[in-house]
């Protein structure tokens, strides 16, 4: 009762402020103004994705002025712009401007955390672990997790009738995998028991719509009311992580895991960035809350980016031809093992899966807040305060950028043609300073699943054409459906 109240007071305290405010804070700068975002998204069936591609595609200015509730929002078209934003004066928009609870110890991390000078510090002592070298010596994991997903869907053929829900076991595993090791009691990595967490946390809802719309329309009624976005995972999560770390620091045994990476920084005691001084302990809720941002940047993105690109090459045949063919190549005769360097001989693979994600990006619109008033190239002031929004799905999707857009064409990803992409128009993981630390470790698991289910599997060939789910960032169609037919041996 207490929420439903809340929500018509906010929706009250919107309208007042946009009709004294917001209505014409843009037109006052010269500056074409739409209706309130958030507004338009909570009374409307599409994805916050789409609806910025439409306000893109039907406006030719390359800034287009809004609001999401009390916040003025400035929509970019401009690419110089965009850099500005996510690289060159970075020191203006470090804030993804989501409001968080301080009591909410899993959303103190990486993805959602406002405070720079501690964002840059825990970014920089959580790098190293996405690197080239430790990929390699972590992708044993990943490997095993990939061929334990293809075993789990050959034994189990009713799995198949709900694509994107095995798929998800999967990332899910798979990333647990990577945080916490494999356990060797346990026979198949599958049986994970973060699935049930990582789909709530990040699966749209009526609830979590609103629970977004109200922290970026009211962002003091998140302390106010003690909204805790992950308050329900929290003894679940931050309890596991507590029992594992203590477990292994009697364990000497090399795992090459996130595990064992935060225990090297626990055993240096405080993390310091001597540019600012800042200081952090790396205590044990600080570290479950950077692993649990890792479940929640990469599960259902990359489920989603598996399963885009599985329903792309059912509608494309030939490139499937294609990639089988490379597939079979690194595979060999009745050779069944796959390792790092075969993955990176994947060049083909590579392609559509860059394609796939510049097609339907995971994240279809980025959000920035700015933390003082500056001045982008294109020579718009903006203040302190106001949100920018750049419409990643829109961008993928222009002509201008990608001729004939709506095609799935992986040789926009050639060596020769990618080349010639004007920077900043690819932004499937972000880009600039806060592009997402863990692309390397996502491709890499992306291929490694393509690698052995296209090994495994075939697909029937099929027309798809998409129904977004109303989703406030991500690209979903959960419910799309396509064939996985079984291959003869390869000979």
């Amino acid at each position: 009762m207490l929420f439903i109240v809340l929500i018509i007071l906010c929706i009250v305290l919107i309208i007042v402020k946009y009709k004294t405010t917001n209505y014409d804070y843009w037109k006052k700068r010269n500056i074409l103004q739409i209706d309130d975002l958030l507004w338009t998204f909570l009374f409307n069936k599409r994805s916050m994705s789409e609806i910025c591609k439409d306000i893109y595609d039907k406006y030719e200015a390359t800034h287009i002025g809004t609001s999401m509730g009390s916040t003025p929002a400035l929509i970019l078209k401009d690419v110089e712009d965009i850099q500005a934003v996510l690289a060159g004066d970075f020191q203006s928009f470090y804030s993804r401007g989501i409001q968080i609870n301080p009591n909410d110890i899993l959303a103190d991390n990486l993805l959602f955390m406002g405070d720079y000078r501690k964002w840059k510090l825990i970014r920089q002592k959580l790098s190293p672990v996405f690197t080239s070298s430790k990929l390699k010596n972590m992708f044993y994991l990943i490997e095993k997790s990939a061929r334990d997903f293809i075993e789990l869907i050959e034994d189990n053929r009713h799995l198949r009738k709900q694509p994107f829900s095995v798929l998800y076991t999967y990332t899910t595993a798979s990333i647990g995998a990577a945080i916490f090791g494999i356990d060797t009691q346990t026979k198949n990595t599958m049986e994970s028991p973060f699935l049930d967490m990582a789909w709530k946390a990040v699966k749209p809802s009526f609830k979590t719509n609103i629970q977004v719309f109200l922290s970026n329309a009211f962002p003091s009624l998140v302390n106010i009311f003690n909204f805790k976005v992950f308050g329900e995972h929290e003894d679940f999560f931050v309890g596991i992580v507590k029992k594992v770390l203590e477990s292994r620091r009697h364990d000497t045994k090399r795992r090459h895991d996130f595990i064992e990476m935060c225990l090297e920084l626990q055993k240096h005691g405080i993390m310091q960035d001597f540019t600012t001084g800042y200081e952090l302990n790396p205590t044990d809720e600080v570290v479950a809350a950077q692993a649990f941002a890792l479940f929640i940047a990469g599960a259902d993105t990359t489920a989603n980016a598996l399963h885009f690109t599985l329903l792309e090459l059912s509608n494309n045949p030939k490139i499937l031809t294609k990639l089988h063919k490379e597939i079979d190549g690194i595979f060999g005769t009745f050779r069944e093992e796959l390792s790092y360097n075969d993955v990176e001989k994947l060049q083909y693979l590579d392609m559509v899966v860059s394609e796939s994600l510049r097609k339907y990006p995971p994240i279809g619109f980025l959000q920035r807040l700015c933390t003082k008033d500056t001045v982008l190239p294109s020579k718009v002031n903006v203040e302190k305060d106001t949100a920018v929004v750049i419409p990643v799905f829109a961008i993928h999707r222009d002509e201008k950028y990608y001729p004939q857009a709506d095609v799935f064409d992986p040789e926009r990803f050639s060596p020769r043609n990618v080349q010639s992409l004007p920077k900043f128009t690819y932004l499937s993981f972000g880009e600039g300073n806060r592009v997402c630390i863990g692309t390397r470790f996502a491709r890499l698991q992306l291929k490694a699943a393509l690698a052995w289910l296209l090994r495994r599997f075939t697909l029937a060939e099929q027309n798809y054409t998409p129904t977004f789910e109303k989703s406030s960032f991500a690209l979903r169609d959960p419910n799309a459906y396509y064939e996985l037919i079984p291959r003869d041996p390869v000979e």
